[in-house]
């Protein structure tokens, strides 16, 4: 790797720790898909099991997967292909633990994911009502990452045979893939699978810090210039758009085999990916910044002369969390108030889900990157002309170091209110675009499984 790319690794490497796009995805996507026709009005489903599912459907499964694995070689640039001996063959006489085992790994996910039955709960309904104590889950049931201070994240037990709606299925699964599934997948990982999953050294960031790791998963760098892929070519290792196909591919199979439950779960997963990607920050290296300025700090940093480089990771990581740490205690706040803001209505707002394209392969990348990728200036003065400067403009100032005792939404109530306005507007542009995508890919998703509207 020569020395440009290495310094834009290490700027790549640092902001990485900001991985997530939007905070906890359930509390948009209740709102995204609660008047959605193919959702709302969707017949409550059975819960099953994973394993329930699997060894039903295995040999169906080893052929998707197959298909797969042979779509990704031919259509993913740099993607390693997957070792021979980690394909998902069907074997009816193993343990149902094994089943899963060989599962997860032909899927290359952390084997130690927990998919459970659960569901989070619409904070808009649950205002004022305590959650059933004997339902009630801890966090380390659900998700294998450790709990964040001040988490928004409430976990209930839901069990085979029970039904549940599929906007609660749907809602709770878009958050799912921060809970631990593409956690330390590289060669150089602390962990027994990444030796095995063929993946290679995590392409940024640093392997020693587990949530750092799934970045690679959660981002995708398709519409950076030329000049920045020529330094850095191993931009264009990141995966996202796999997860979007293993997904889909699995929710379609699930509907088309009568295993509805799975169905919605799938296509919440693959969800999760395409929302990240109408995050700013998830699809552009730096947002606001040209890439002059992206070469010119990379070639002090190779001189010697790190200081401006170092100040740029710590900018961008805290317009990043101030931003998501904002919207998330804005749509908490305004469903437990039972409040409808313009930030709610956009994220149902169906209108501009025509406009864009029909769901296809190529959507994810061409639409939604390219959309949120080129909207990143203009976000980035938004944030910087209507938050507190500490937050935003100031580099002496780690936001992610402060977070836990950081309250945004009051600390922007003592702002202009006009500026506040313009931050509010900016946030229901972008949550409007996460509604819409997520209501076309998950449109095509259940075309695909047969599923009538």
């Amino acid at each position: 790797m020569n020395r440009f790319a290495l310094a834009l690794a290490s700027l790549l490497g640092l902001c990485s720790s900001t991985v997530l796009a939007w905070g906890n995805h359930s509390f948009a996507a209740y709102r995204a898909f609660e008047r959605m026709p193919e959702v709302a009005t969707a017949a409550p489903v059975p819960v099953e099991s994973l394993e329930v599912f699997l060894k039903a459907e295995e040999k169906a499964i080893e052929a998707l997967l197959k298909e797969q694995e042979a779509w990704a070689s031919a259509n993913l640039e740099y993607y390693p292909a997957r070792p021979a001996g980690l394909a998902f063959s069907a074997n009816p006489a193993r343990t149902d633990d094994a089943r899963r085992l060989a599962f997860l790994m032909a899927l290359r996910v952390a084997p130690d994911s927990k998919l459970a039955l659960y569901v989070q709960p619409d904070p808009q309904l649950q205002a004022g009502t305590a959650v059933d104590a004997t339902r009630a889950l801890p966090h380390s049931s659900v998700n294998t990452l450790p709990q964040p201070p001040n988490s928004t994240h409430r976990f209930v037990k839901i069990n085979p045979g029970e039904t549940v709606t599929p906007l609660q299925v749907i809602a709770s699964a878009s958050d799912e893939p921060d809970y631990g599934l593409d956690i330390n997948l590289w060669g150089d990982s602390p962990s027994d699978w990444g030796k095995v999953y063929g993946f290679g050294p995590l392409s940024f960031g640093n392997p020693a810090v587990n949530f750092a790791t799934q970045s690679p998963f959660h981002m995708g760098f398709f519409h950076e210039s030329r000049v920045i892929y020529l330094a850095a070519p191993f931009l264009k290792k990141t995966f996202p758009l796999w997860r979007v196909h293993q997904y889909t591919g699995l929710a379609a199979l699930a509907w088309r085999t009568g295993h509805p439950y799975w169905g919605w779960r799938f296509a919440g997963l693959a969800l999760h990916y395409v929302q990240d990607l109408t995050q700013p920050y998830h699809a552009s290296v730096s947002p606001g910044d040209g890439t002059l300025k992206l070469i010119g700090t990379n070639l002090l940093a190779m001189a010697g002369m790190p200081r401006k480089k170092n100040e740029l990771v710590v900018l961008l990581s805290n317009r990043h969390l101030a931003l998501e740490k904002y919207q998330t205690q804005l749509l908490r706040r305004a469903a437990l108030a039972q409040q409808d803001t313009a930030i709610e209505q956009a994220l149902r707002n169906p209108q501009r889900d025509a406009s864009y394209p029909a769901w296809s392969e190529r959507y994810t990348r061409d639409v939604v990157a390219r959309e949120s990728h080129d909207y990143g200036v203009e976000l980035s003065d938004t944030l910087m002309a209507t938050m507190p400067p500490l937050f935003v403009s100031d580099p002496a100032f780690d936001f992610g170091v402060k977070e836990a005792q950081i309250d945004v939404l009051t600390e922007l109530g003592k702002q202009d209110a006009t500026q506040r306005a313009q931050l509010d507007a900016a946030i229901a542009k972008l949550l409007g675009h996460f509604g819409s995508h997520s209501r076309n890919v998950l449109r095509g998703v259940l075309q695909a499984g047969g599923v009538k509207p």
